[in-house]
């Protein structure tokens, strides 16, 4: 039985009840509306740590260059 990092040990009986609970407190009109604001809150985070990433390796160029220019001097 797999088990996920961040729910612990979770079995299918206890993400069915959840589900369940979840299907009766929003109902079925709403539950695809939430899925999709869920579905665009990770891609914008993906879209971010990409930015980040991007960053971080243009600095780390810029340090290695600056670093090769004063080595030749």
């Amino acid at each position: 039985m797999r088990t996920f990092l961040l729910f612990g040990s979770l079995g299918w009986a206890e993400i069915l009840i959840i589900a369940f609970i979840i299907l009766l407190l929003f109902g079925g009109k709403k539950i695809p509306e939430l899925m999709k604001g869920l579905g665009k809150g990770v891609k914008s985070f993906k879209d971010g740590v990409k930015d980040i990433e991007a960053e971080v390796k243009d600095v780390e160029k810029e340090v290695n260059k600056d670093i090769n220019d004063d080595s030749k001097k």
